[in-house]
């Protein structure tokens, strides 16, 4: 007699966030501003009209999701490549593939997860293929296209920029998943703590969720207590868009200003250890380079967008090392925002002032018509005259007096750009003298 076969086990359930994942674009929670009547996505939807595209936009918004409802609605192939796994070999595959179903009348949509990953040759890789109409491609990306996706093909695609989801649109998919597990409610406060952690991202709101709800046991409702015990470490300690948030990052950026290299690290790990993407800090650390630092030491800034570089490549928490050693740097450069008051004075003036001409000396003269009418007469250029400076040239508008807006501060390389602006000022002085 044959032993009896074992039972098998249920096979495993698919992530939380993929059994949620929109099946149409009504289904979508958020983006109103490209999904709502009459905007950009809805229309193309509607109107039958697939476009190559770049979808721009932090973590978890549905930017993978936009793609697949597109592909569906157009009954397109969908062939997803990931820019950090994947390579030209991927791409000729695509091409491939995508040869083949259009010889049967088939679309296909060929999707780039992390687009900015790819290199230039590799970008370049799908141009051809765009410009023949082989595929649609749509590229998603965290970071800014106009860095880090090549002209030639941004030229090719519409930017639509996704936007974090907002509290609302999170407690509706909060509602939805309560919903599809048949899990017991939250309590207000727990909610809007998870809320909180998720910080815009639902795919982050979703897992953190579904371990909630494993861990719930048969309790009737998940409070604080039980959130804490699920999240653990991870659980943000403050509320990001709070008061404690932008409290944190205002003594972090006067620390540094304040030239106190241990409390700027000690608010920088505050930062993180409240949750902060380190993004955000590099950025706002980009910021104070400019301007609290400036030109007293411009390779502050320099050296800080290499930390932001470094930690896209290392992801926390290696990466975190290399802003740390950009927040000391900063806290111990020479200090200046003679730039920034500049920019500002500057910037004042132009919204007060009239719209003046340009003089005829200062203005290109690439046309034999622009010459006729004088366009560059009289310019005289600087690299043909003395120690390679026009002495007494004027480059303002000729109805007006000529405002300061720069000042250099007595630190660090302004000292030297004092001296030689001291300089040319005399030798403008001496030259008006004798004109």
């Amino acid at each position: 007699m044959g032993t009896l076969p074992l039972p098998l086990d249920d096979p495993p359930q698919p992530p939380l966030a993929e059994r949620l994942r929109p099946r149409t674009i009504d289904d979508v929670i958020g983006q109103q501003h490209l999904l709502g009547p009459g905007k950009p996505l809805r229309s193309a939807f509607e109107s039958g009209r697939l476009h190559s595209m770049i979808l721009w936009g932090p973590p978890g918004v549905g930017k993978t999701t936009l793609a697949r409802l597109m592909a569906d609605a157009f009954d397109a192939q969908f062939i997803p490549i990931s820019a950090v796994l994947g390579g030209v070999k991927d791409i000729r595959e695509a091409v491939e593939r995508a040869q083949a179903v259009q010889a049967a009348g088939r679309r296909t949509v060929v999707f780039v997860d992390e687009v900015h990953r790819f290199n230039k040759s590799q970008q370049d890789a799908f141009l051809p293929h765009v410009e023949s109409g082989l595929f649609t491609f749509i590229g998603a990306t965290t970071e800014n296209p106009s860095f880090e996706v090549n002209s030639a093909l941004l030229s090719r695609a519409t930017v639509h920029v996704l936007k974090s989801l907002g509290d609302d649109d999170l407690k509706t998919l909060l509602e939805r998943a309560r919903e599809l597990l048949a899990a017991p409610s939250l309590t207000p406060a727990a909610a809007e703590r998870l809320i909180g952690y998720a910080d815009g991202d639902a795919r982050r709101l979703l897992n953190a969720y579904e371990n909630l709800v494993n861990m719930a046991g048969g309790v009737t409702e998940i409070d604080e207590p039980l959130l804490e015990k699920s999240l653990g470490e991870q659980l943000r300690r403050y509320d990001k868009g709070g008061e404690q948030f932008y409290d944190t990052i205002s003594a972090l950026h006067k620390a540094v200003r304040g030239s106190d290299p241990d409390a700027s690290l000690y608010w920088f790990v505050r930062m993180l250890d409240g949750g902060v993407d380190p993004r955000y800090a590099a950025r706002r650390m980009v910021r104070i380079a400019s301007e609290d630092i400036g030109l007293a030491d411009p390779r502050a800034l320099r050296l800080t967008l290499d930390a932001a570089e470094t930690y896209e490549r290392l992801g926390s928490p290696e990466g975190e090392l290399a802003l740390a050693q950009a927040v000391v740097y900063l806290a111990m450069a020479p200090k200046s925002n003679a730039v920034y008051k500049a920019f500002n004075a500057a910037r004042a003036f132009v919204a007060q002032d009239g719209t003046r001409a340009v003089p005829l000396r200062l203005r290109n003269a690439p046309t034999r018509l622009m010459k006729g009418l004088d366009y560059g007469k009289g310019y005289r250029y600087a690299h043909d005259e003395e120690g390679g400076f026009a002495a007494g040239e004027r480059y303002w508008p000729d109805d007006m007096a000529a405002p300061v807006f720069y000042e250099p501060v007595p630190r660090g390389l302004e000292i030297r750009i004092a001296e030689k602006l001291s300089e040319l000022r005399r030798l403008n002085d001496e030259a008006k003298k004798t004109t």
